[in-house]
């Protein structure tokens, strides 16, 4: 079985309002985030919100995902990512692998999910991320053999160190549209502009 965790707690300070609730071709960032999710099989899916709460906890669907709340968002994505692999694991022991997604990378879909965690199930490595702009980053597939290291992240960094730890045996995936990430008006304003119709 495997889980997804939706990080979606941030409080959007450059953007000066929820990005989490911005829309993009009829859906808030988030709702797209859990309808891609959503269409995968056997999956089980958590949204960790923090900041903002509660006017976002209207937009996510209990038929599709559980709910996390993280109190200590402000402490950084680490938290969040403990908190959600914590959830999913009191609600599902099952679990033998996961995924880290972010609600505000827009071209994600169910595709790239499928991808990525086929290419994890099917393969012997224990990691495959994504690949784009010279980097690798989220979304994200771990096996289990790490989730203890997942869980004893330091709050204030996300899983990029176990990604830097473990480059050398990591599956990547191109995904060049990952670098757009919207953090600010500007992102945002590019975005729609950039796929508004002719």
């Amino acid at each position: 079985m495997t889980g997804i965790i939706i990080l979606a707690a941030g409080s959007s300070s450059r953007m000066g309002q929820p990005k989490q609730q911005l829309v993009f071709q009829g859906q808030t960032l988030l709702q797209r985030a859990m309808t891609a999710a959503a269409r995968l099989t056997d999956v089980k899916i958590v949204v960790v919100l923090g900041a903002n709460n509660l006017s976002i906890i209207p937009d996510v669907d209990s038929k599709r995902a559980d709910l996390v709340i993280n109190p200590d968002w402000e402490q950084g994505m680490g938290s969040s990512i403990k908190a959600g692999l914590k959830a999913l694991l009191e609600l599902y022991p099952a679990l033998n692998n996961v995924l880290l997604m972010l609600c505000d990378q827009p071209f994600v879909d169910t595709a790239l999910l499928h991808q990525l965690i086929e290419t994890g199930l099917t393969g012997d490595n224990s990691i495959v991320a994504c690949t784009y702009q010279n980097t690798i980053g989220v979304p994200v597939w771990f096996a289990k053999t790490h989730f203890d290291e997942l869980l004893a992240l330091q709050e204030q960094k996300g899983a990029k160190k176990l990604l830097m730890k473990y480059q050398q045996e990591i599956v990547t995936i191109p995904f060049e549209k990952g670098a757009v990430d919207i953090d600010s008006p500007e992102d945002y304003d590019g975005l729609l502009g950039a796929n508004s119709p002719l």
